[in-house]
């Protein structure tokens, strides 16, 4: 990780982190894991993804989406009116060029924030235009090679099209040859749940 602990671009005590590359998150989770004495899910040498771990990782592309429809169908999980984003989402529109403080705007019926805005958010997988059409229907993660990261969600600089659940889009791990904003990308850790007894 960096010497500086918080690499952003605009700071503030409640502001989403962004600037991080895939691997700078990846390498986070695992570090939050053994902080919390849980397995790290991530080979660092590898960059592969241990699902059967306990600890943090970064959601799945399939997961990602699933939590930010919370059982909806519509193109937002408030349904399908983008007029209505502003209320859930910190987009090109409301967000003043820059990242917001989190949990500002309403949550989607499972209680989640800034799905729909405010910085896009790296996803385990790697990115395939047409993974979807070849995927297994039910928790795909991703393909096995590539070179990009799958990015979910709306950002600050986001149109309310780049918002939508479905909307996808994708990036090199470290910014090589960034074709969106760093400043716009930033990361939510995922763990499953522990084993019932």
């Amino acid at each position: 990780m960096r010497d500086n602990p918080s690499p952003s671009h605009f700071r503030g005590a409640d502001r989403p982190v962004e600037q991080v590359g895939w691997g700078e998150a990846a390498i986070y989770c695992n570090l939050r894991s053994k902080n919390e004495g849980l397995l790290p899910c991530y080979d660092e040498t590898t960059a592969k993804c241990n699902f059967a771990a306990n600890g943090y990782r970064l959601p799945t592309e399939a997961e990602w989406e699933y939590a930010c429809r919370a059982g909806s169908t519509a193109d937002y999980s408030f349904g399908a009116d983008p007029r209505q984003l502003s209320q859930y989402g910190w987009f090109v529109e409301n967000s003043g060029k820059m990242t917001q403080p989190v949990a500002r705007k309403k949550p989607n019926a499972w209680g989640l924030f800034d799905l729909h805005g405010n910085v896009a958010e790296w996803c385990n997988d790697i990115y395939d235009s047409s993974y979807y059409q070849k995927s297994p229907p039910a928790n795909p993660h991703g393909p096995d090679d590539g070179e990009r990261y799958v990015l979910r969600g709306g950002a600050w600089n986001s149109t309310a099209e780049r918002c939508r659940s479905a909307a996808r889009r994708y990036e090199s791990p470290g910014f090589q040859d960034a074709c969106f904003a760093r400043h716009a990308i930033g990361f939510r850790c995922v763990r499953r749940p522990p084993a019932r007894q």
